[in-house]
Order: C-alpha cells, then sequence, then structure tokens
C-alpha cells in the first residue's frame, strides 16, 4: 500500500471515511419513513376500487368531478382522508398516496405534477396550495424564503376590514410581500366592503379568494333608507358606487348600458347588465329607482341605421334583416303602432312588447302618432259634441 499512498493520503482517507458514513446517515433518517399499514390499507382500497398500481398500465377511468375544497397542505405528510376531503378524485388521492409509499419524497411542488394519477390541469389547480415542509424541502440556488414555508394553519372566519397581514401569511392564503401590499390596497380603497373589492387587488388570485370567500366577514351594512334610493336613470358614477353590491367595474357597465338603452324603465332590467350577480341584485335593488319619464326614445321611422344596431332591443339579426327594415319603412313612410312592426314580420312579439317604451312613431305628414297624442286626439274628438250643442 505504501507503494501506492503517501502517509498524507492515508490520513485523508481515515478522516474522509467517517464523515462519509455520518452523511449517508443523515440522509437515511431524512426519508419519510414507509408506513406498510397505510400501504397495505391504500392497496386494499386500490383492488375494492378496480385501480392499477404504478407498475401497471395508467388508469382510463375519467376521475370523477368534485367540487375543490382546498387548503394548504405538504404532499409528503398528507393523508388519503384529508385529499379526499379537499376534494380530490379518489383515483388521485391514491395516486399520490402509493408514489409515496415507493420511497418518493416531494422536494418541490413539481414533482406532484409527476404523479401519474394527477392530470396537469388538476396540478395548476392545487399547486397554490403545496407547501414543502422545511425537512424534505430542496432550497434553490438562490434561496427564496417564501418557497419553503412554516407550517399554516386552518383559517377561522375573520373582518376583511381589520385582518393583519400576519395573519393572511399564517394560513398560506398570501405571503409576506403579498400581505403588504394587499393592506396598501386596503387603505387606498377606503376598505373592502365585498367579495368584488377583495378580488380586485392584484395579488389576490382566483383560487386564493374562492378558498377564502366562506371565512370572510364585511363591515356591517346600513339597512337601506327608502328616502336615500339613488335614481337609476340620473345617478353619476359616485352615487352608484355608493351602492352596496356595486364595484368600479359595475359602475363603469351600468353607465354604458344606461347610454346603449336610452334609460332604464324598471329596476329589474339592472339584471342584464354584465356584472350584476343574483346575489348582488337582491341588495342592489333594495337601493334603487328608476323615473321613466327621463328615458330616451327612438323614432322608428326616421332613427339613423346606427342607431338601430347600437339599441340592445333592437335585435337586428343580420345585415338582410336591417335592410327589410330600412326598405319597408321607405315603401310605407313608416309604422303607426308596434303592431305594425310585428305584422311586418320586422320583430317578434317579445322583442317589441321590451322595446315598446323606447318607441316613437312620427309621420312624414307631420302627425304624431306616439301614446301622448293618441291621448290628447282622442280627449279633443270626445269634447267636440259638447262644444256644438253649446254653440246651438
Amino acid at each position: 500500500m505504501a507503494n501506492f499512498f503517501s502517509k498524507q493520503d492515508i490520513r485523508g482517507l481515515l478522516v474522509f471515511l467517517p464523515l462519509a458514513a455520518i452523511a449517508i446517515a443523515t440522509l437515511l433518517l431524512a426519508q419519510p419513513k414507509n408506513d406498510p399499514a397505510e400501504a397495505r390499507r391504500v392497496e386494499q382500497a386500490a383492488d375494492t376500487l378496480g385501480f392499477k398500481t404504478q407498475k401497471q398500465k395508467n388508469l382510463t377511468t375519467e376521475p370523477e368531478e368534485k367540487t375543490l375544497k382546498l387548503r394548504p397542505f405538504d404532499p409528503n405528510t398528507v393523508d388519503y382522508e384529508e385529499l379526499l376531503e379537499m376534494g380530490l378524485t379518489q383515483k388521485e388521492a391514491l395516486s399520490l398516496i402509493q408514489y409515496r409509499a415507493g420511497g418518493k419524497i416531494f422536494r418541490i411542488p413539481e414533482e406532484v405534477d409527476a404523479c401519474y394519477g394527477i392530470e396537469h390541469p388538476r396540478y395548476l389547480q392545487i399547486k397554490p396550495y403545496i407547501r414543502i415542509g422545511r425537512r424534505y424541502a430542496k432550497a434553490p440556488a438562490a434561496y427564496r424564503p417564501g418557497r419553503i414555508v412554516k407550517s399554516t394553519i386552518a383559517p377561522e372566519p375573520f373582518r376583511i376590514d381589520t385582518v393583519s397581514g400576519r395573519y393572511l401569511q399564517a394560513i398560506g392564503a398570501l405571503t409576506g410581500k403579498q400581505a403588504r401590499v394587499f393592506n396598501k390596497y386596503r387603505l387606498i380603497n377606503d376598505g373592502i366592503r365585498d367579495m368584488e373589492d377583495f378580488r380586485n387587488c392584484h395579488v389576490v388570485n382566483d383560487s386564493v379568494a374562492d378558498a377564502l370567500e366562506p371565512y370572510i366577514l364585511f363591515p356591517e351594512e346600513e339597512t337601506a333608507d327608502e328616502n336615500r334610493r339613488i335614481n337609476l336613470n340620473t345617478a353619476d358614477s359616485a352615487e352608484l358606487r355608493s351602492v352596496i353590491g356595486i364595484g368600479e367595474k359595475t359602475v363603469q357597465a351600468i353607465l354604458e348600458y344606461r347610454e346603449r338603452l336610452g334609460g332604464f324603465v324598471r329596476v329589474e332590467q339592472l339584471a342584464e347588465v354584465s356584472g350584476v350577480t343574483e346575489s348582488n341584485y337582491e341588495k342592489i335593488a333594495q337601493q334603487i329607482y328608476c323615473d321613466s319619464c327621463e328615458i330616451r326614445k327612438i323614432d322608428i321611422n326616421f332613427v339613423a341605421p346606427k342607431e338601430l344596431v347600437a339599441h340592445p332591443y333592437i335585435n337586428i339579426r343580420n345585415g338582410k334583416t336591417l335592410r327589410k327594415l330600412l326598405h319597408e319603412r321607405r315603401l310605407k313612410g313608416g309604422w303607426r303602432t308596434v303592431e305594425e312592426l310585428i305584422e311586418d314580420d320586422i320583430m317578434t312579439r317579445e322583442e317589441a312588447a321590451r322595446l315598446a317604451p323606447y318607441l316613437v312613431f312620427n309621420r312624414n305628414d307631420g302627425t304624431d302618432d306616439s301614446p301622448k297624442r293618441h291621448e290628447t286626439e282622442t280627449a279633443t274628438e270626445d269634447a267636440a259634441p259638447t262644444q256644438k250643442q253649446t254653440n246651438r
């Protein structure tokens, strides 16, 4: 041996071998212990359900659609029942447990995507909730503290106007940086009054908002006062924003729809606006009213084609229909009633019923066939005999 190794080499080996033994022992201890009982239980469940193991062919059974109730979890420690409670299918839960029972350690969240039973779209759904414990995680070359987090706590109902950023971090909803941005957003926005406000914060993604919605408590809302109701046809953006249930995006949608429509005849028409949900409508309807005298009407006999197409209740289905309307109007000189539009097959009876409050019928001969005009003429005719009798 003296011919191959020097004394210095021999001393180096004597130091290296014990260190190598210690390192190997540490790696073995760091691996999660296989639980034979759990493995047998999972295999029995797989046999009962007819699932195949990883060594067999991939499953062809379509995953059962379930509503996800996701919460933060560590794939190295989560058990089968917890995965089912979060909404994963039996196939997906068994896949992850079997993958782990075979000695696999999840070092980074992306390794969950390698499970044969978890499709990529499902992985993208659960990815924001994956938390790798410090014991198992592999720190990247450029270490980022946000990648490895402490164990999270289960969320409980909390007030969104007073909740601290530390609590949002503790339940795994936001990182430290995101929590600071959220607090600034809440301050600039003068509080958060509903889920639309909450979702508008750019650090809150849809999956986080959906997961937290059952726990969020909003500030107590004042009961709408009859004398404080807002006229939907004259309210500006600031007045609409003061209505509970109307957010910034919905304000703009209401103003744009009101302009196209010419005003609201009934409060129920608000449900036609994009962004007004069924739950929001119930709140909003108690705080507004409509003055139908302020709507902008269309003279169907003279209105320009561009205005016809722009109105949401005039269903110009194609260019042929528009040409027919203009052709009939040019031949007849216009219409006197909504019924004539139906008879000429310009619109259906349902379309005509919705549009009727917005129409007037002026004619080329200078007559006005609007409802008010008819009432005036009828009253004049009724009064005429009386005048003649007086003259006699």
